[in-house]
């Protein structure tokens, strides 16, 4: 078993864990249980001090009174052992012959909580050992001539509290062991788990999108498994476009390609006249055009990404640009039957590069006339907010369907099963256009009103035009 596998760690944590539980409750209960069983009985022995010498007030005067008979009749009373100490204070160490001692046992005269409390006259507590044996005792001084020491065994108090430490201890490697077993277990379990988001990340890694990601647990791995799937899903799609794009790429190439070899071919027929020869040329024209914009769309795909696209950012009218796009497509709607309108704001002026406006501008105005049937009207407007400058173009064609809206601004996507020609890059590249210029492109879609709009920074009052900013 390898030490740095995901279910090792776990239980080497789970073990510390409770074993560090497990240390804390030993070091504060077993201590502190002994302190106070021990001070409980310190304080069951000072208050059987205290009865012992209100009684021996009460018959010193006696003439009978004989020490010995006292602290025995005392002892079976209280069920401690009683001893009476004479102690003379004028040496040093304190003196102490006994006098009397419930339990005739010869005790050593030389008591250390005995001497303690008739050197200081005050009552003395505390635990001391003979043999093997360990006393609490409590010594009571009594008229600075005697002084009265009242003990009793505490080894059943210590044996509490060793068999209550065993427990702990015992309790304790059980826990253990059910804590190592336990996190072993769980550990297992989500090491396969684990395992198997490895091996799904592998597939997604290895362009195998067609198995999905599936968990079914609702915790983080649950959630990671999600995003694993989420992820393969858009992955797969965006292989799928890819793979769409290098087939329709492919085509576009290849059409004005074989159009201009057959228009070239064709020209070199000495019997043609001029006018099909003109005729020729210009649909030739017509097909480098084609293959210029598709050239310039990968350059600029090309650019954005390698982060190298410059824009220059100075006061641009957002009127003007769109009247003069109205214009420059004024015979391509007329062609596809289209109406142009232009709605513009006064002072609607952006910070932005007007030569990426205008090329933004194109493309939502080309998507607009490629994608609304004929007669549909297409204007192009302008706005203004207190921080942003809007350039709008809106139809009211059939609309974008609610599932292509959140995906028609993705590279190589073409909405639903669309056969129109283009490549899928044009929204794309004005979308990542207008972030370098610090905007945004939005869209607004139902059946009958379909918006674009760019929104830029809008431009300051006063600006020094002939030190536009630069942005990489």
């Amino acid at each position: 078993m390898r030490l740095r596998t995901v279910g090792v760690k776990l239980s080497l944590a789970l073990i510390a864990l409770v074993a560090g539980a497990l240390a804390i409750v030993y070091l504060a209960v077993v201590p502190t249980l002994e302190n106070r069983l021990v001070d409980g009985r310190l304080s069951q022995l000072q208050r059987t001090a205290d009865v012992i010498v209100t009684q021996y007030t009460l018959v010193a005067d006696d003439p009978d009174f004989i020490f010995q008979d006292f602290v025995s009749s005392q002892s079976q009373q209280r069920g401690v052992r009683v001893t009476i100490f004479q102690y003379i204070t004028e040496e040093s160490p304190v003196f102490l012959q006994s006098l009397a001692d419930s339990r005739r046992l010869g005790q050593s005269e030389q008591d250390a909580i005995a001497q303690r409390a008739a050197s200081r006259n005050r009552t003395t507590s505390g635990v001391v050992r003979r043999g093997e044996t360990q006393f609490a005792e409590v010594a009571v001084p009594v008229g600075g001539f005697y002084v009265f020491l009242v003990s009793t065994p505490v080894d059943t108090t210590f044996r509490t509290v060793s068999l209550v430490r065993e427990r702990i201890l015992v309790a304790g490697l059980v826990a253990l062991l059910a804590a190592a077993l336990i996190g072993f277990l769980l550990a297992r379990v989500f090491a396969r788990r684990i395992h198997r988001l490895e091996r799904a990340a592998e597939r997604i890694a290895g362009g195998r999108f067609d198995e999905p990601v599936v968990d079914s647990s609702a915790d983080e791995l649950g959630e990671l498994a999600a995003a694993f799937d989420r992820m393969r899903e858009r992955l797969s799609a965006l292989e799928r476009a890819r793979r769409e794009f290098i087939a329709n790429a492919s085509h576009e190439l290849r059409t004005p390609i074989f159009a201009l070899g057959g228009h070239v071919e064709l020209l070199t027929d000495e019997d043609m006249d001029e006018a099909t020869r003109r005729e020729f040329l210009a649909e030739m024209r017509i097909q480098v055009e084609r293959l210029t914009k598709l050239a310039t769309d990968l350059l600029d795909l090309s650019r954005l990404d390698a982060g190298r696209l410059h824009v220059e950012l100075a006061p641009v009218d957002l009127g003007e640009i769109a009247t003069s796009l109205v214009s420059e497509f004024g015979g391509v709607g007329r062609g596809s039957a289209h109406v142009l309108e232009t709605e513009s704001a006064a002072g609607a002026t952006a910070l932005a590069d007007e030569e990426r406006v205008r090329q933004i501008g194109r493309i939502l105005l080309e998507n607009a006339i490629l994608h609304t049937p004929p007669g549909t009207e297409i204007r192009v407007g302008t706005s203004q907010t207190d921080a942003r400058a809007e350039l709008r173009v809106e139809d009211n064609g059939p609309g974008v369907p609610a599932d292509d809206q959140e995906h028609v601004f993705e590279r190589f996507y073409r909405a639903g099963d669309s056969v129109s020609s283009g490549s899928g890059l044009g929204l794309a590249i004005a979308r990542e256009l207008a972030a370098v210029m610090g905007g945004e492109i939005t869209l607004r879609s139902r059946p009958g009103a379909t918006v674009f709009t760019l929104k830029l920074p809008q431009a300051p009052a006063r600006i020094d035009e002939r030190e536009p900013a630069l942005v990489h």
